[in-house]
């Protein structure tokens, strides 16, 4: 745990960055291979999109799936960028303008972003947690768990950045390491002394995580997802896993592991043996175990056995899955050295999270959910929870997202068709993909007696489930949870699940 007095040395590092423009001699490393202009060049701030560029930028030129940044190098010096770094020693830049050459632009702008707002990770308590479902979750249970009067949690995740004094919506479940860092640095001067972060196996490829200080590293869960960009479930884990083995950059002081995950098992035999290991699930062997568990419409019931004795645990989250979760985040506070028994007694007035098993009340009859289960394990879950607790039928809507993993629509097919009633697949974020070719990857996962219908239009399929159900069913509305759009050819069209199902609900009851 960082001490008071590191804070408040750290406030003052803070300050004298906000108040004066930096040398890039104290961001740049002294392995710094020039290629022209020197170190006494002013920096202002770290960039990687040149629409953000103004005077006194460094521009970090990175090379992505979609785009280079060395193809915007005319624009970037228009804005009047003092830096640029790059992977192509061979560019035109003219000479007034510092160029360093770096094979890996994305490593050096985490090493750049950690230096020039003042390594706010070696002073905050910051818990990093990985996992393909339950990050969000986990996240803002532990954040709320955490929190004391006075002392604000700063979050980083994929619904909202909470940042002390305010929160601001998240852009990205793990920003580029030039955005964490400013984000980090806001927490501590609102006054946060931990922070809790989604840590996504896109951020820990992509560098930008690199080198940062985690004082908890936690491990939910790894399923199929991203395979598309990994290539096969080794390569996947093996990104996870290096936020913990050391890869990164610094080892972890402790791992909280799901024990009952095959890959969470792994994980704890190949740790560091000085990396202090704090172990959840149903294992009888895990240090935060769940035993007894009770599922109800309401939430769960379950006996917490811990180093701290046994206890009743009521917590309002829906499923099995969310046992784990709540697991997770009291194993974080164990982890932090906080008081188990005061955070245990916080669980049962948690209010939730945007799109995580949100309910949708406008006095229907009948039951409506909606979640962001958008991978084959986190789709079963969801269904196999609310099968536990529906009377009627169970309606699903869902679709799979464009230009992403193909192998899995064939499985999300199949239990989809084999956990719900009646199944209507539709749009979820086609992206650049044609939507018929996403629906022909999906029907090779149909039985001949499938009960699913395909439905451009998601608008139409939601209605469509909710006139087929009566009271005592439940309808889930899947795959994209909190967010507020459809991703389209590059284009960005307003559509939020929840929204929508509340005024087709009162459409509805008025045609009544």
């Amino acid at each position: 745990m960082k001490t008071g007095i590191e804070q408040k040395d750290l406030l003052k590092n803070i300050h004298n960055r906000l108040s004066r423009t930096v040398k890039l001699r104290d961001v740049a490393g002294v392995d710094t291979e020039m290629l022209q202009g020197s170190l006494s060049t002013n920096v202002t701030d770290l960039v990687t999109d040149s629409r953000r560029v103004v005077p006194g930028s460094a521009f970090f030129a990175i090379p992505g799936q979609r785009t280079d940044g060395n193809n915007y190098l005319e624009e970037v010096l228009e804005r009047g960028a003092s830096t640029i770094l790059t992977s192509q020693p061979d560019l035109e830049i003219p000479n007034n303008v510092s160029a360093i050459y770096t094979k890996n632009p994305r490593l050096e702008l985490a090493k750049y972003a950690k230096r020039f707002h003042g390594s706010p990770d070696k002073f905050l308590n910051i818990v990093g947690v990985t996992g393909t479902n339950g990050k969000t979750t986990v996240t803002s249970l532990a954040r709320h768990l955490l929190e004391r009067p006075g002392r604000p949690v700063g979050l980083i995740g994929t619904v909202r950045y909470h940042l002390g004094d305010r929160e601001v919506p998240s852009f990205r479940t793990t920003p580029e390491a030039s955005d964490i860092y400013p984000l980090l640095r806001s927490m501590m001067v609102a006054g946060c002394s931990e922070a809790v972060m989604e840590v996504s196996s896109h951020g820990i490829h992509q560098s930008r995580v690199a080198g940062m200080e985690f004082e908890v590293a936690v491990f939910l869960n790894l399923t199929r997802d991203h395979l598309d960009y990994h290539g096969n479930m080794e390569s996947y884990f093996c990104e996870k896993r290096k936020i913990f083995n050391g890869e990164n950059g610094h080892l972890p002081k402790v791992a909280v592991i799901n024990s009952d995950c095959p890959y969470g098992k792994r994980l704890m035999d190949e740790l560091p043996p000085h990396v202090h290991v704090v172990s959840f699930g149903e294992d009888k062997n895990a240090t935060f175990r769940a035993r007894n568990i009770s599922l109800s419409p309401s939430g769960s019931e379950f006996i917490l056995d811990s180093p701290f004795g046994s206890t009743v645990i009521s917590s309002p989250l829906l499923g099995r899955y969310n046992v784990m979760n709540v697991l997770a985040s009291v194993s974080i506070t164990h982890a932090l050295g906080m008081d188990v028994n005061k955070a245990i007694h916080k669980i049962s007035n948690f209010s939730g999270v945007d799109g995580r098993m949100e309910k949708i009340e406008k006095g229907q009859g009948y039951r409506v959910v909606v979640d962001y289960a958008h991978t084959p394990d986190a789709l079963r879950n969801a269904l196999f929870m609310l099968r536990e607790c529906t009377k009627g039928k169970l309606h699903l809507v869902f679709g799979c997202g464009g230009n992403r993993d193909k192998g899995k629509r064939l499985e999300m097919t199949k239990i989809a068709c084999a956990g719900a009633d009646r199944v209507w697949a539709t749009a979820d974020n086609p992206r650049t993909e044609s939507l018929q070719d996403i629906f022909n990857d999906m029907r090779k996962g149909l039985s001949k007696n499938s009960k699913l219908k395909f439905v451009d239009d998601r608008r139409r399929a939601i209605s469509m489930a909710m006139d087929g159900a009566v009271e005592g069913d439940c309808v889930l509305i899947a795959g994209k949870g909190h967010e507020s759009f459809q991703e389209v050819q590059y284009t960005a069209i307003p559509f939020d699940d929840r929204i929508v199902a509340r005024e087709l609900i009162s459409a509805k009851q008025l045609a009544s």
